[in-house]
């Protein structure tokens, strides 16, 4: 059994795993969130934001102590869409060496799918339809990643996230019909490019993954709080959740931010990542013939996949 630590840093949140691995299974010491917005205004200027970069490394800070508490002994660092586009990415990269003694990897979106992928195909019961099609809806970006047998056999990351397309076009609160279109459009367009790749029509069974997929779950399910169990492997209609999706994106951010389930650092951009979700599974249950009537929600994700290659000495960015 080793310990191992894994820090996933995207366009909107920084997490940390801390988990003791034995044969190729993990079990939870330390999992926690910040949000940071890290990639704040990246859209616009195409640079970190002084005060973003300090957030992070807040954060970056207190779960360096963390890691030196709980004797973790090998740590994996992956950042994601917000790095790739930053043209100051450096002055990431140094404060966090600065502060935790590893590189971050910046790494591609391809890798940025496998890990997703690794990390959320962990849900699926034996026997499940196959091709997986496992969505990340993320910040900045959002991951297809088609497998079967339990590897990728076909992926593509786009600049579409629910920070991102907030940014471009959901200004009002709540958003105007005319905003809401341009969204729309806007991921459609995504779709429409990754379908050239990726071969959406063969899908059988939809993951989702990330912040926005589970808060809408969260939302679906009517929770009390915020319940990590009951939101994994949590499989709903997509008629539903496209009536919680649509509920979400119309809702004041102040009627959002009384739900007891919505982390504070959501409520801003859960609306448009609630169009996004609902638009990719409209347009996967259209290309299916109906056959994808459901989505599955997963808790386990890139973070998960970042652990369990941590535990391999052949990682590259491993310390």
């Amino acid at each position: 059994m080793m310990r191992v630590g894994a820090i996933d840093c995207g366009t909107n949140s920084i997490r940390l795993l801390i988990a003791d691995v034995d044969d190729g299974r993990l079990t939870d010491v330390v999992r926690m969130m910040r949000v940071v917005r890290l990639g704040q205004g990246v859209d616009a200027t195409g640079r970190l934001a002084a005060e973003s970069l300090e957030r992070t490394f807040a954060a970056a800070e207190e779960y360096g102590a963390l890691l030196e508490e709980h004797g973790v002994g090998r740590l994996r660092f992956a950042a994601t869409s917000a790095t790739r586009d930053a043209e100051n990415r450096q002055d990431f990269v140094d404060g966090i060496v600065a502060r935790l003694g590893v590189e971050p990897e910046v790494i591609t979106g391809d890798e940025e799918a496998a890990l997703s992928f690794a990390g959320a195909a962990s849900v699926l019961e034996a026997g499940r339809a196959e091709p997986v099609l496992v969505i990340d809806l993320g910040g900045g970006s959002t991951e297809f990643v088609l497998g079967a047998g339990g590897g990728v056999t076909a992926a593509a990351s786009v600049d579409v996230g629910c920070v991102r397309l907030t940014e471009r076009h959901l200004h009002d609160d709540p958003p105007t019909s005319e905003q809401i279109g341009a969204a729309v459009a806007d991921v459609d367009a995504v779709i429409d490019e990754v379908a050239k790749t990726v071969p959406l029509d063969s899908a059988a069974t939809v993951v989702g993954v990330a912040g926005s997929v589970t808060t809408v779950t969260a939302h679906a399910l009517g929770l009390d709080s915020y319940d990590r169990n009951a939101i994994h492997a949590a499989e709903l209609d997509i008629d539903r959740i496209a009536g919680v999706a649509s509920g979400l994106l119309n809702m004041p951010r102040s009627e959002r931010a009384d739900l007891p389930y919505m982390h504070p650092g959501r409520v801003d951009v859960i609306g448009s990542g609630a169009l996004i979700w609902e638009r990719i599974l409209r347009r996967l249950q259209a290309m299916t013939d109906g056959q994808v009537r459901t989505a599955i929600a997963s808790e386990h994700d890139i973070l998960d996949g970042i652990a369990l290659s941590a535990a391999d000495a052949t990682s590259n960015g491993a310390a």
